[in-house]
């Protein structure tokens, strides 16, 4: 029988030997894809696994934005921390697939960013520049070099805004990334002009639960078909697919499927042969290092080293899993790449030395892994601030103790390393922050599979028989440089009433450093007891106040964790500020609201700011008497991510039946909505949501029952509430309802239709159920003043 301590061990080795597969693996073709798309979980993973793992391609995801407007299943990260997740999402995902990622947009306050949902490329491009998208993406040919392009989605009605914008700009990229008079300061950075030799579009719709492509696909060209299995793991690529699709947790995906997809038709749109006709998708390309010996008129001696190297890597690979013969047959693999490198003429190195260059690091890499070379690197803080110190420790584990010569440090601007201490398992460096070390960078250009990802990592050295061998360690958390203090003020904005009685604000500053405030004119703050007191003025425009604290008399920024078991743990850094709206206010008169939050939205938190009464309910409190309750609040996504919830859906149907008021927020078809059973009457959510949603914030309101009491009061609803609002409208529309519900308004995108699902209501029993699909939550969070007046109403007792 197995101990514990066996089975660890035999993970171990099973790990171990699944690492070296896939590092030799990498040697096997000279071919670079690179997957366009416009947010995290875009690629198409099951076919990328393939391309890697099956042809040992280089695969690189390009992808324009972080994905910062869209949505959070898993928490309440949104906007720049959102960014922050989905971009450790894709990386993970990446890792998954051995990929590399090569971003286009930098974050919310980038051009290019997530605004939210686009039907049309067109208006995307208005908010990106067209110019701006497509010299990036020339820059990212002609420094991955890329020989296929491949986008995700086609450039055609009822598919995303964003994902047309990228298709189109990715063809138009193509021809001039090879064109010299397009973007010339690229040559002044050391680039130079790159060919992509194919440029292929999917032959598949993208239409589905979400998009509607209105035309069919391009014809196939190329029958793209993985019949067999990964070796290692045993399973499907698009199985594979899935494990990476998991990590992008944040948005619902990863799902285990009995039979993957085996066949992805690629229809080929552009082409440096010209018009051919493929029984492979390596055609025309030297697709391995023996197709360049064959690749133009060579010395001898560099065909020869070539076609040596090419045979090298091949009985590397057929002596899998020994490793003494795989460590042999790759040095001599490195020697023949070296040789050809120096001997072969400029023209070929112009055009072929790139994956040359490559095959060297991969081969020093799989050298690492079959020589069983484990570094580990773990900077201690984590995060430093100016002026602080802390350490770096290379944990050398299997045969790095004696295989390890030296290592190179890549550093934060501003931070130095020195050697400490060199134990037999371990290399310490002590690290020192300059007084002016600037804050690092949260959003990376880039991820690489080979390492050398985030604000620093090690070049560590090893001798491997006659080769000194380099890798490039990943620190286990990224070592950044960021504030001495954070400052966590709560609350951090008010809702207060434009007239009548203002009380006093109490505001708790939670930070180790010095706080202090610089109160706007009229206003007065004072500390008591540790706590800060804001005083309005006696007369207050209606509007939004801003304060800006400091922290040690500089800027005050909030620190925010971020931790999640996909990803590990991360941060975001932003500016705090005190937000203060004022706003003609009224709130329903005796409402005891009960909250069920599935972690992805605020309200809970805003109706208790606006001075309602409001408590969360647990399973417990689900559970128990509804009764003392006039009105229950569900949040996005909650019937979805909570069990106790969804076995709650016969109390809250009695709950209105009995006189009870209750609201539910969007939720998706996916998120355990059952039309017939989880709302007290029937609503069909619309699908594909692509035509259920209105993406214009400035989108025109019909109001359809003026009269209606929950547009009436306590506040009553007039135009201007629909003033101010960001990123959208609403989405997920209610498509089809009971004739007991009531439609209230109707509103729609530019050349569109009116729909009516976005706030319906019904009379049930001696209460009310009202469903919406306005994106209220995002717009409490970016303050929109008309939205409080409207929630106050859609809190009322029924």
């Amino acid at each position: 029988m197995l101990t514990d301590r066996d089975r660890i061990e035999k993970q171990k080795r099973s790990l171990s030997l699944t690492r070296l597969h896939r590092a030799l693996s990498r040697l096997t073709s000279t071919i670079t894809i690179m997957n366009t798309g416009a947010h995290p979980d875009d690629e198409h993973n099951g076919l990328l696994a393939y391309l890697r793992l099956g042809l040992g391609m280089r695969v690189i995801v390009a992808c324009s934005t972080r994905g910062e407007g869209g949505q959070n299943a898993l928490g309440p990260e949104w906007l720049g921390a959102l960014g922050i997740m989905r971009s450790r999402e894709m990386e993970e995902a990446a890792r998954e697939l051995d990929a590399d990622v090569h971003w286009l947009g930098h974050g919310p306050d980038d051009a290019i960013h997530d605004f939210g949902f686009s039907k049309n490329g067109d208006r995307t491009f208005d908010r990106w520049g067209e110019k701006r998208i497509v010299e990036r993406l020339v820059r990212a040919y002609r420094t991955e070099r890329p020989d296929i392009v491949l986008p995700t989605f086609l450039d055609v009605p009822g598919q995303h805004g964003h994902h047309r914008a990228m298709t189109r700009a990715a063809e138009t990229a193509v021809g001039l990334a090879a064109d010299p008079s397009a973007f010339p300061e690229h040559f002044d950075e050391g680039l130079t002009t790159w060919q992509v030799a194919k440029f292929y579009l999917p032959a598949w719709s993208g239409g589905g639960d979400t998009y509607d492509d209105e035309v069919p696909p391009p014809a196939m060209t190329l029958p793209l078909e993985a019949t067999d299995l990964e070796p290692v793991s045993g399973v499907s690529y698009d199985h594979i697919g899935e494990w990476s699709r998991y990590y992008h947790a944040s948005q619902g995906m990863g799902r285990w499927y009995d039979i993957g997809d085996t066949e992805w038709p690629l229809h080929l749109k552009l082409s440096a042969q010209g018009s051919v006709a493929e029984a492979s998708i390596f055609g025309s390309l030297p697709s391995t290092l023996a197709d360049l010996a064959r690749e133009t008129e060579l010395p001898q001696s560099v065909v020869d080293a070539l076609m040596r190297a090419d045979g090298a890597i091949g009985k590397a690979i057929e002596r899998f899993p020994e490793r003494s013969a795989i460590v042999d047959a790759l040095l001599q693999a490195a020697h023949q790449v070296e040789k050809a490198l120096e001997e072969a003429p400029d023209a070929f190195l112009e055009t072929h030395g790139h994956r040359l260059q490559r095959k060297l690091v991969e081969i020093d890499a799989a050298l690492c892994e079959a020589e069983q070379v484990f570094v580990r690197a773990v900077a201690e803080p984590a995060a430093l601030s100016p002026g602080a110190t802390g350490t770096l420790i290379l944990h050398l584990s299997g045969n790095a103790g004696t295989a390890v010569v030296d290592a190179d440090m890549r550093l934060p601007a501003g931070v130095s390393a020195s050697l400490k201490e060199t134990l037999p398992q371990r290399i310490v460096y002590a690290l020192t922050a300059a007084a002016d070390a600037p804050f690092t960078r949260q959003y990376q250009p880039g991820w690489s599979s080979l390492g050398g990802n985030g604000n620093a990592s090690v070049d560590v050295r090893a001798q491997i028989g006659s080769r000194s061998v380099i890798v490039t360690v990943d620190l286990e958390e990224p070592l950044t440089v960021a504030p001495q203090h954070s400052l966590n003020l709560q609350p951090n904005a008010f809702i207060i009433p434009a007239d009548g009685e203002r009380p006093e604000l109490t505001i708790k500053a939670a930070s180790a450093g010095r706080v202090g405030f610089s109160a706007p004119a009229g206003w007065a703050i004072k500390e008591t007891d540790g706590a800060l007191t804001l005083s309005p003025p006696a007369s207050i425009v209606p509007g939004l106040v801003t304060i800006s604290p400091l922290v040690d008399g500089q800027p005050a920024m909030r620190i925010s964790p971020i931790a999640y078991p996909h990803i590990g743990r991360t941060s975001f850094r932003e500016p705090e500020l005190l937000r203060v709206l004022a706003l003609d206010l009224k709130l329903p008169e005796g409402a005891k609201i009960g909250y069920v939050g599935g972690g992805a939205d605020r309200v809970g938190l805003w109706l208790g700011r606006m001075g309602l009464d409001v408590t969360e309910l647990d399973a417990q409190a689900l559970s128990g008497d509804l009764s003392h309750f006039t009105t229950i609040v569900v949040g996005i996504f909650a019937f979805g991510i909570r069990k106790d919830l969804a076995a709650a859906t016969a109390r809250l149907h009695r709950f209105v039946e009995e006189g009870g008021h209750l609201l539910t927020l969007y939720h998706r078809p996916v998120d355990g909505w059952q039309p017939a059973a989880t709302p007290p009457k029937r609503i069909d959510i619309g699908s594909p949501s692509v035509r259920w949603r209105v993406t214009d914030p400035t989108a025109e309101v019909t109001v359809l029952e003026p009269d209606h009491p929950l547009l009436r009061g306590p506040n009553r609803i007039t135009s201007a509430d629909w003033d101010g609002w960001d990123k959208e409208r609403g989405l997920y529309f209610a498509a089809r309802w009971d004739d007991a519900y009531v439609p209230l308004l109707a509103m729609h995108d530019p050349e569109e239709q009116p729909l009516k699902g976005a706030l319906i209501s019904a009379e049930i029993g001696e209460g009310r159920h009202t469903h919406t699909s306005l994106v209220l939550h995002h717009q409490l969070d970016k303050l929109t003043p008309g939205v409080f007046r409207l929630v106050a109403n859609l809190v009322q007792p029924a």
